[in-house]
């Protein structure tokens, strides 16, 4: 008798938890649905509108497919917008960018969290009061140095203030995750008669490569992106960088809108291929660098 009446009492409860288990699950699987919809619905959006007529554009149907899908306006992309040559040369400033970004940024988070000096966290700060300046802020002094030193309209003008701009964020990150590393990994490499440099070549950075990677992923997004400074310091059209194609397309009585989503595309895909290249590297130096930092 007893046991009859605990089983009718344990199943309303037991129930009762799945229930609000199965409630709580579908809230999360709704959310992040709806987050999902919200960040792949601009890249399909922009997908169709590159497949379109400048009249199915200018109809304001914006959900509807293209009656003939116009791919077309992939080759007037490439060809009309000079898509290799500017590709050409985003690849090398952001490369180059990159590349200086992260020896400069690893040295100098290695140089705060490893090196016992007292001032090493005064020169952490002013690297993060680096990541408040504004970047339009700098347009015109930069303007004028570059001018006096003889490197506007010259991808080197590009380049430096790019690294300076990425620089503060990636010593953020970088000495972040270097604080997590435990000093007996370096004290034993001393022992056995290793210098600063070799420490630093052969334990720390290869131990660094999550982060790094966010790094490398931050700066890539927001300088394959970036157009107010490359539109400032740069005029010649051999030197221009993959934002200025989209005006190849706008003429005094004229817009090829469909082109323009095609070259849109196009230069958002090295972004994506990278991104989910390199997505689980990129997580797991986010979350590194934030255990102890």
């Amino acid at each position: 008798m007893s046991q009859s009446v605990s089983i009718t009492v344990a199943k309303p409860v037991a129930e009762t938890r799945r229930s609000r288990f199965t409630f709580t699950k579908g809230i999360v699987f709704a959310f992040f649905g709806i987050l999902l919809v919200t960040q792949l619905y601009p890249l399909i959006w922009l997908l169709i509108y590159s497949l379109k007529t400048n009249e199915e554009i200018l109809s304001g149907n914006f959900f509807a497919l293209p009656s003939v899908w116009q791919w077309s306006n992939y080759s007037a992309a490439v060809e009309g917008g000079n898509y290799w040559k500017y590709l050409g040369n985003s690849v090398l400033v952001t490369s180059v960018t990159m590349v200086c970004v992260i020896l400069l940024a690893s040295l100098t988070a290695f140089a705060i969290t490893r090196f016992r000096w007292k001032y090493g966290q005064v020169v952490l700060l002013i690297f993060l009061l680096g990541m408040m300046i504004p970047m339009q802020g700098t347009l015109l002094p930069l303007m004028i140095m570059f001018k006096n030193i003889d490197i506007l309209n010259t991808h080197l003008s590009l380049i430096l203030p790019y690294i300076a701009f990425q620089t503060p964020i990636a010593v953020f990150i970088l000495s972040g995750f270097m604080k997590t590393i435990p000093q007996e990994i370096e004290e034993s490499a001393i022992m056995d008669g290793a210098g600063v440099f070799r420490i630093f070549g052969s334990i720390v950075l290869p131990v660094s490569i999550p982060p790094i990677m966010t790094v490398c992923i931050l700066a890539f997004i927001n300088i394959w992106n970036e157009y107010i400074m490359a539109a400032t310091f740069i005029s010649a059209e051999k030197l221009k960088t993959l934002p200025f194609g989209v005006y190849s397309f706008v003429s005094q009585y004229s817009v090829n809108y469909g082109a323009i989503g095609a070259f849109l595309v196009l230069g958002a895909l090295p972004v994506i291929l990278i991104y989910f290249l390199l997505a689980e590297k990129i997580t797991k130096g986010m979350v590194a660098g934030a255990v102890k930092g």
